[in-house]
């Protein structure tokens, strides 16, 4: 029951996502992406739903080639990847979710989905200042964290498929406050992940809760953020376009494959971003003084 509802409502989630971003477009006079933008959607999504993450790739991918302002970065992020986590979502909790405690799937969305509409407003009137440095402390923390995982430092997680209530909330907060962070561009898979397998949770099930959670979150910031200054409609529309026919490829056909000599070489690209991204933050403080 708990699946149909969450289903049913990811279908008219994305149905009312695609109509607002679709106006959005027209009303910008937005031209057709780049094959830039939909190789890279295609990529970060086909990666994305094998464990490894989009944001902080995308994010280096973006500040590397210069392809948007810093300060465009995280709303193009959660517009963009919306859709193709939508689907991620939808593929997931067809899978594994009828294996996960409903009260810890949906109490993570809520709690995730809450911390975004706090997040949203911050990150719109945030100077580029503030959100150049907190991408880019974010980008530090995710380069550590696939190093990690490439060194088998990570938490190998339990068995169970439900949180005792003291952990159940202890994840509910967690996710809150990961989901203030998403709206800054700062991705909620790795940390939601190291979080529920700590707590005792089997990691695969960890998949639909990170993946649900992401997928209605990021449609609740983007529906703000598609009419915001701040956003590259062409860089988001190629990253959905791009990303969702690679979701379906990761996860119906290719499933799983050695990603470890990968997350190496995003370790050098993050870190490489988050240098500059830092750097920039710097310059501006120092100017601003």
């Amino acid at each position: 029951m708990v699946l149909t509802i969450l289903l049913t409502a990811l279908a008219l989630l994305a149905t009312a996502f695609v109509v607002v971003l679709g106006r959005a477009a027209l009303r910008r006079g937005t031209g057709a992406p780049g094959p830039e933008s939909v190789i890279l959607g295609a990529v970060a999504n086909f990666f994305d739903t094998l464990g490894i993450g989009s944001f902080a790739p995308t994010t280096a991918w973006l500040r590397f080639r210069k392809m948007t302002p810093d300060s465009f970065i995280p709303a193009t992020l959660n517009v963009g990847h919306a859709l193709p986590t939508m689907v991620q979502s939808a593929v997931f909790l067809v899978l594994l979710g009828v294996h996960v405690d409903p009260m810890l799937l949906v109490s993570c969305i809520v709690a995730a989905v809450a911390g975004a509409v706090v997040g949203a407003p911050l990150m719109v009137r945030a100077p580029v200042r503030v959100v150049q440095g907190i991408v880019g402390v974010a980008l530090l923390i995710a380069a550590a964290l696939y190093a990690m995982s490439n060194l088998d430092l990570m938490p190998i997680g339990g068995t169970a498929a439900a949180l005792e209530p003291r952990l159940l909330w202890i994840a509910v907060a967690a996710h809150f406050v990961m989901g203030m962070l998403m709206a800054f561009g700062i991705g909620l898979y790795a940390p939601s992940l190291i979080l529920l397998s700590l707590l005792g949770l089997d990691p695969r099930l960890a998949f639909p809760v990170m993946a649900s959670a992401c997928a209605f979150l990021m449609p609740t910031t983007g529906f703000r953020y598609i009419n915001a200054e701040r956003i590259d409609l062409r860089i988001v529309i190629g990253i959905a376009l791009g990303g969702i026919p690679a979701v379906l490829v990761a996860a119906f056909v290719v499933k799983e494959m050695p990603i470890e000599p990968l997350r190496w070489a995003v370790v050098v690209v993050v870190l490489y971003a988050a240098a500059l991204l830092l750097r920039a933050a710097a310059k501006k403080e120092v100017a601003a003084a």
